[in-house]
């Protein structure tokens, strides 16, 4: 505070006290151990004023702490010091400035006396000090003419609390730190206050005797503009190295000197306009015309690349108008997808009447779904103690533009969204067995229809409460039904979350939706699924379910908690809800291409946190990720291991579906090469990505916070990397993904951990039954019979038994197929429900000799049909029960006459190398700058060594002519496949465009000995006169044999 306060003199029996001042401030610690007895100081000033010394009981206050701040019960405290001679220094400490005389004198001995009963006050001298005037004159050496026009100048008051009195070395180091208690900034030479909670410090300027007048110049008249082809080699070299790094944050003075100078060779680069602007030497008045001309000059960016241009670090006007000036021409769709970002930028505008002001305002009046998101992006922001009142300003702006009837919606939006936390917040404070969503019903009594806050498009005129519930997790958020305004509609299902703060899986989300975009425009199509997710307030927001899909943990715990260790999960769960061979293989297709785009986008992004209750799977084969508390690397911690330890979730159980089976095949191929080709098509659009993560930089998300956050986004796409190095890349880390056991330990150890979290409640389901059934839905069973045994299609299992079912009231028998395993599953998630002692003995599974021979299906038919008979002569409540009739509901692949229509672990080839018996090799092929690049890719349908057993495959590569044997070059050695895959390149160096026509390619592959010669697998001759020199030439090649035509 500096507000100035007559010096008081305070006398008591025969000590003098000298008061120096006094000093209102936030109590920003207070130990337990001082005594303070708290006294209402406006009694104590009415009935005892400072200035009557007669009737002044000793109490030390101050007439500078208003009324204000003691109806405010503001805590008032005084910095003391004592003097005396059993102290060597004086004691300073800060007490509570209503105490009296002697209590302050106590509270600051408490520090460095022990025993305070025999302590005589008069011994002590107290001076209250404090509240003094800063009269410091700060002066910097800038003319004013030349500060740009957006110079601000921002005063920060910060605040460092004193270490106690004889406190060790340590400790004072502790109690030094600086605390920011205000801060304001100044666009104009005037007097600034900055605004504390109980004072309001004051700044003033010398008024000048002359008018200042900031003035835009005009652009200057000539800009020199040069091909780019006219640099030297070196000098290109150079550039075009800064040019790949993107973004201006990572420039250096080398790399800003040298863009700065060469400025007038490469102005038709669009994208390069950021970094050379930011790479002006300086932005004084004088140098604006140069500026000016080359923005006038340089190739018009996109609209996208001009969200460069709207980051902090350009904060001239006419740079920012010419930037929202090129976005114009963005779509209302388009412009959907930044807004956020726009938002954001709004806190980097000196003025509040900007061009970006009046752009968003003119669209939100043109476009309802703008206007919708553009409230609640404000509103969200109001948050922001530094930039509240901007926000505040914009959104009374936005409120009356859109008129009454918008107004209105905002407002019941508003209320819903009120509600909607008090409920959430009365379910997370009641006990566990009497949660429950109510107090809805009233909401919708007044209100006929509302529109959601998570998308304006959903119109709901009430809510089922029978069909809300909530989830066992810590924040404990609500899933709520509401009724559709379209009766022809399904209800519609969101999650409302109160206490989690929502803003970082809003932009990761945002993040992914834009990813899926630019791969359909460049026609991928990735089949991801995207939803949606809203804040509508710090800690609170909405987020959409999607329906027809389960958590990876309740698909692979269907399979016991060590569910997540066997391959088989995911594919006999999407065999369960595909059950015909169409169905399965379109849902297989729609899992490696979702599989594919969620690797890739998690990966860039660094999503951590991705245990199995974060990944959900889709009953269509679609895979998506939920859940984004942590993300740019920020990793989940247990003690000092980081849990995320592989680079992204692929597990042995996922590729088991894409290969269908345990063992690779070319549908990994087909997954590898749209894995390299979507994170490519990313790496594109680099700058983007990064214009969009730093323009939220300020937005208050912990993990993203500095460019440190940053540079990991910018690590992960490589932008200074070919295409071919970054396909080698992520093929690595797709092997490094697959071969890491710690995210099966992970997936294991969260389903440990949420065994407590499981309720009485939920049913447990059979891994292979798409749904529940019960007695009543199919009819009381009176016999059961296992009449024979047929071998399966997939020989992994076996035999099947047929088992003949009667029903009570029906004529027509059932036979249902079922393996020995399921039998046994039925039986294990029986034993969970029901005491063992109600359930009847089942067989023993171990078999000594052929397990899964005709003599053992003999005998455990005999056994089954023992368990059986006495299962269904059980207690009523275990033969009726669900798990029981949901067993001997029919399944489709019944009706087949096979034990499966198509087993899920058939192997199953898209696109086998038909007619060529020794396979195929997928190699890419380019020439540059006197350089073969031959990348090794795949290979298909390789044949088995002799004895059976599937080859360690390599590839061997020969340049012909070479009668010296000095071209040689191989690839490394695959393991135990006949489809591997490489992505390796293999560089030949030296070799001139005209001597390219007689070169040959002597490719062999063959599999790797241990301790024996290595056996040739096949082999293929490749003419170069087909290489066009500057394109890749991709094909697969047929492998042929040592005498084979294809091998001349």
């Amino acid at each position: 505070s500096v507000r100035q306060t007559p010096c008081l003199l305070l006398r008591l029996g025969l000590k003098q006290f000298y008061v120096i001042g006094c000093k209102t401030m936030i109590l920003l610690y207070l130990s337990s151990d001082i005594i303070t007895v708290c006294v209402c100081v406006s009694r104590l000033r009415s009935a005892y004023p400072h200035s009557n010394y007669s009737t002044n009981a000793g109490f030390v206050w101050s007439p500078s702490v208003g009324h204000d701040e003691l109806h405010q019960a503001l805590g008032v405290s005084m910095k003391v010091t004592i003097i005396s001679e059993h102290f060597r220094e004086p004691l300073t400490f800060t007490c509570d400035g209503s105490s009296t005389v002697d209590l302050l004198i106590y509270q600051t001995l408490c520090y460095a006396q022990d025993d305070l009963d025999h302590v005589n006050v008069d011994d002590y001298l107290l001076k209250v000090c404090g509240h003094e005037e800063f009269l410091n004159k700060v002066c910097f050496p800038v003319p004013i003419n030349q500060l740009p026009r957006e110079t601000q100048l921002t005063v920060t008051l910060h605040a460092s609390l004193l270490p106690p009195p004889g406190g060790g070395e340590e400790k004072g180091k502790q109690w030094r730190s600086i605390e920011a208690l205000g801060w304001n900034v100044l666009h104009q030479i005037q007097a600034i206050y900055i605004t504390l909670p109980s004072s309001v410090p004051q700044v003033d300027f010398p008024t000048s005797s002359f008018e200042v007048v900031f003035s835009t110049p005009p652009p200057a008249d000539f800009c020199p503009q040069y091909e780019f082809s006219r640099l030297d080699t070196t000098s290109q070299t150079q550039l075009q190295n800064v040019l790949k790094q993107k973004a201006f944050f990572w420039l250096t003075a080398d790399d800003k000197r040298l863009l700065w100078e060469k400025r007038a060779y490469y102005q038709t680069e669009s994208v390069a306009l950021p970094l050379v602007l930011a790479s002006a030497p300086c932005w004084q008045w004088a140098c604006l015309p140069e500026i000016y001309a080359l923005l006038r000059q340089w190739a018009c960016l996109v609209h996208l690349d001009a969200l460069g241009l709207l980051h902090a670090s350009f904060p001239d006007q006419e740079l920012r108008r010419t930037a929202v000036q090129w976005m114009d021409s963005i779509s209302d769709t388009e412009l959907l997808d930044y807004l956020p970002q726009l938002v954001q930028a709004l806190k980097y505008e000196c003025y509040l009447d900007s061009s970006l002001v009046r752009f968003l305002l003119r669209r939100a009046i043109g476009d309802i779904r703008i206007a919708h998101y553009l409230f609640w992006l404000l509103k969200d922001n109001l948050q922001d103690s530094q930039f509240s009142a901007r926000y505040q300003h914009l959104l009374a702006a936005l409120l009356c533009c859109v008129g009454r009837a918008l107004r209105d919606e905002f407002d019941r939006q508003c209320w819903l969204v009120s509600i909607l936390t008090k409920v959430a917040q009365k379910v997370r404070d009641a006990s566990p067995s009497s949660r429950q969503v109510k107090e809805m019903k009233q909401y919708f009594s007044i209100n006929s229809c509302c529109r959601l806050p998570l998308n304006p498009a959903l119109l709901v005129t009430g809510i089922n409460i029978q069909s809300c519930s909530f989830f066992n997790s810590n924040a404990v958020p609500l899933k709520l039904s509401f009724q559709n305004l379209d009766p022809l509609g399904e209800n519609i299902n969101v999650i409302f979350k109160s206490g989690d703060d929502l803003r970082q899986d809003m932009l990761t989300l945002q993040m992914i939706r834009i990813m899926n975009k630019i791969w359909i425009q460049e026609g991928l199509d990735m089949r991801m699924v995207i939803f949606k997710c809203f804040s509508t307030g710090r800690g609170r927001g909405m987020v959409e379910m999607i329906p027809h899909a389960d958590t990876l943990r309740k698909i692979q715990v269907e399979h016991g908690v060590t569910g997540s260790f066997k391959d088989r999960t995911l594919a006999d769960w999407l065999q369960k809800h595909n059950p015909t061979d169409e169905q399965y293989d379109k849902a297989v297709e729609n899992f490696i291409y979702s599989c594919a785009g969620c690797c890739v986008a998690t990966y860039i992004l660094g999503i951590c946190d991705r245990h199995n209750d974060n990944i959900m799977l889709k009953t269509s084969g679609h895979m998506f990720h939920i859940d984004f508390g942590k993300f740019l690397g920020h990793a989940q911690m247990f003690g000092n291991i980081k849990r995320d330890r592989a680079p992204f979730v692929f597990t042995s159980d996922m590729a088991y579906v894409i290969n269908g089976g345990d063992k690779p095949s070319s549908r990994f191929h087909d997954f590898v090469d749209l894995c390299c080709e979507a994170y490519n098509l990313i790496r594109k659009h680099t700058h983007l990505f990064l214009n969009l993560l730093g323009l939220m930089l300020s937005c208050g998300i912990p993990e993203l916070s500095d460019l440190d956050d940053l540079k990991y986004v910018c690590d992960a796409l490589r932008p200074n990397e070919s295409e071919a190095d970054a396909t080698m890349y992520f093929t690595r880390l797709i092997e490094s993904s697959l071969c890491s056991v710690a995210t099966k330990l992970n997936f294991f150890f969260h389903n440990l951990a949420q065994m407590k979290f499981a309720s009485s409640e939920d049913r447990l389901t059979l891994s292979f039954a798409p749904r529940v059934y019960t007695a009543r839905s199919d009819g009381l069973i009176k016999n059961l019979f296992i009449c024979r045994h047929i071998r399966t299609a997939s020989t992994s299992k076996g035999y099947a038994f047929v088992v003949r079912v009667e029903r009570e009231g029906q004529l027509e028998v059932q036979l249902v197929q079922r393996t020995f395993e399921e039998f046994q599953e039925l039986h294990s998630k029986l034993g969970l429900v029901f005491p063992s002692s109600k359930l009847p003995s089942f067989p023993s599974r171990l078999v000594i000799g052929r397990s899964r021979g005709e003599a053992t299906a003999d005998r455990r038919k005999d056994e089954l049909n023992g368990y059986v008979w006495h299962l269904i002569h059980a207690a009523p409540e275990v033969a009726q029960c669900d798990l029981v009739y949901t067993f001997f509901h029919p399944l489709p692949r019944d009706e087949t006459g096979g034990a499966s229509a198509k087993p899920a672990g058939r192997p199953v080839s898209w696109a086998p190398a038909s007619g060529k018996e020794l396979g195929e090799i997928k190699l890419s092929i380019s020439y540059k700058n006197d350089k073969l690049f031959i990348m090794v890719m795949h290979i298909r349908g390789l044949v088995s060594l002799s004895d059976g057993t599937d080859p360690d495959p390599y590839v061997k590569l020969y340049l012909l002519p070479d009668p010296m044997k000095m071209s040689k070059k191989k690839t490394k050695a695959a393991r135990r496949t006949c489809n591997p895959t490489y992505n390796e390149m293999l560089v030949y160096d030296r070799i001139p465009r005209g001597d390219l026509d007689q070169r040959l390619i002597h490719l062999r592959v063959l599999s790797d000995g241990a301790f024996w010669e290595n056996t040739l697998l096949g082999q293929t001759f490749i003419h170069l006169n087909r290489l066009v020199p500057g394109q890749h030439w991709v094909d697969w090649h047929q492998l042929g044999g040592a005498g084979s035509d294809s091998a001349h």
